[in-house]
């Protein structure tokens, strides 16, 4: 039995592209908060939806621990949850149920329920928390056990009906937490490891695990949403980064680490100091992160080697300057190549996001991205559309043109859901098209997250990718849309001499 049962709505089964890599990873987020209940006296349980059947598992485990409460509390690391799949919306509000059958006080904390704070109260969550929720979920339960005098309309961060009033109550948002090291790492031993690594095991041969080094993103592009944590930065030291690659490596078996940090190495100093650190607690492992194309200097490449990265994912988005200008990135096509070549340099795997359909991208953009990745020959890609999230710019441009459907299904939906350019149909045969390229020249096997399409043929020859392209330059003309939304002009973001880069 358990005071509180702590969960998550996302269930790897329920998503058709992610089942095809079988990539799984604990949900950080919620193990960083069962940690800090735990640490504070509670008896906490959790039920980790990744691999198990949310609707048959949730209940047995909350026949098993009887809790009071039940926190679904999002893994807020995993861009999986970011994307607020309207499946896994569906398996939260299944748990919703089940829990308030059982009697137990339901708290929800994550970016869906933070962009639907009235319906997750409607579908019968008692509180939504919003922002960095873990000292929030602390002081809550202290006062739902009646161990802090506090009243819960003085807790920072939280959402709730108020009946007696008829009002809905959001109290004042909580700052974010500066030290991170305060807090204790993710409790990792209350879920079971094996069936992770067995499922990496058994597709790739060998055992990844996540952490974190970092929360925020300071950078503003217009098309991202961050309802956790902003638009902040805050660093853990590299000291208790590396000690925490020790423990994952010796205690947990690990071969392989993923950083789920939105962008690591922002300060170019910390990542020299962290291969210091590894290389002192004798913790070097092989690990992959994700970055942005203006922050990898040689310099940079070369400590990232140093402390024994092997593949970096950066968000390149578009071969355009003009489309990346509209997107706020704040970074050019020109260090896109820059980076992808001091990686090159030092032997680490360098991978990019691309990102087509954006408002005012043309046949043109598109034929420049496209160049951008046969000229620099990335060792991967990972391709998608753009995606109205609220709370963004973005979002708030098209919002009209959004209709019934406002969220991918799962994370191979790859809909279009405003008025793009193009159809659905066209930037999906784009993707494989791309996909193919990048096979044909790509000899090494792929490490953990590679975001290549498994049904894409792992080398094609030159003839079917010939004919792939064929396809799209014909439905270029045929999958056009006669009313596109239009991005209005922007100022460059980066000095004129770093779009001095121009596709042949």
């Amino acid at each position: 039995m358990a005071d509180i049962l702590l969960t998550h709505s996302y269930h790897l089964f329920y998503d058709r592209k992610q089942v095809r890599k079988m990539q799984p990873y604990p949900p950080l987020g919620t193990l960083y908060a069962a940690a800090l209940l735990r640490q504070h006296g509670f008896s906490v349980a959790v039920f980790d939806s990744m691999l198990q059947n949310p609707e048959d598992g949730f209940r047995a485990a909350l026949a098993s621990h009887q809790p009071r409460i039940v926190a679904i509390y999002e893994d807020n690391f995993n861009f999986l949850t970011k994307m607020c799949l309207s499946r896994m919306r569906e398996v939260a509000f299944g748990m919703i149920d089940a829990a308030r059958l059982s009697g137990a006080t339901v708290v929800v904390n994550g970016p869906d329920a933070s962009d639907h704070i009235e319906e997750y109260l409607r579908r019968g969550s008692h509180y939504v928390l919003l922002g960095e929720a873990e000292w929030t979920l602390l002081e809550l339960i202290r006062g739902l056990f009646g161990q802090s005098p506090q009243r819960l309309a003085q807790i920072p961060g939280v959402t709730f009906f108020q009946p007696e009033l008829g009002r809905l109550l959001r109290t004042p948002s909580r700052p974010l937490l500066r030290d991170l090291d305060a807090l204790s790492l993710p409790g990792r031993d209350l879920i079971n490891h094996h069936a992770y690594r067995d499922a990496w095991k058994a597709r790739h041969g060998f055992f990844s695990l996540n952490l974190v080094a970092s929360r925020g993103c300071p950078y503003r592009c217009n098309w991202c949403a961050r309802p956790i944590y902003g638009d902040s930065f805050h660093l853990r030291s590299a000291e208790g980064v590396a000690k925490e690659m020790r423990e994952l490596k010796e205690t947990y078996g690990a071969d392989h680490l993923w950083f789920t940090d939105d962008v690591f190495g922002l300060q170019h100093g910390w990542i020299s100091a962290l291969a210091d650190a590894v290389e002192r607690h004798a913790a070097k492992i092989p690990f992959k992160v994700q970055t942005r194309v203006n922050l990898i200097t040689r310099e940079t490449a070369a400590a990232l080697r140093r402390a024994g990265c092997t593949e970096v994912w950066m968000g390149v988005e578009s071969g355009s300057q003009k489309v990346l200008d509209a997107m706020d990135k704040g970074a050019s096509v020109a260090q896109a190549v820059s980076a992808r070549e001091h990686l090159w340099n030092q032997g680490i795997r360098a991978c990019f996001f691309l990102q087509f359909g954006y408002p005012g991208e043309t046949w043109e953009d598109i034929q420049q991205t496209v160049d951008l990745v046969r000229q620099t020959k990335p060792d991967d890609i990972g391709v998608s559309v753009s995606y109205p999230l609220p709370g963004t710019k973005f979002h708030e441009r098209v919002k009209d043109e959004l209709g019934e459907k406002q969220n991918w299904v799962d994370s191979d939906d790859l809909a279009i859901m405003f008025r793009a350019a193009y159809t659905d149909e066209f930037y999906r045969a784009l993707r494989d098209a791309l996909h193919a390229e990048v096979n044909a020249w790509s000899t090494q096997p792929r490490l953990p997250g590679s975001d290549n399409d498994a049904s894409v043929e792992s080398h094609p020859s030159a003839s079917s990718i010939a004919e792939l392209w064929s396809a799209i330059v014909r439905m270029e003309k045929t999958c056009r849309n006669p009313q596109p939304t239009f991005a209005p002009p922007k100022r460059s973001h980066v000095l004129r001499e770093e779009v001095g880069y121009r596709c042949s």
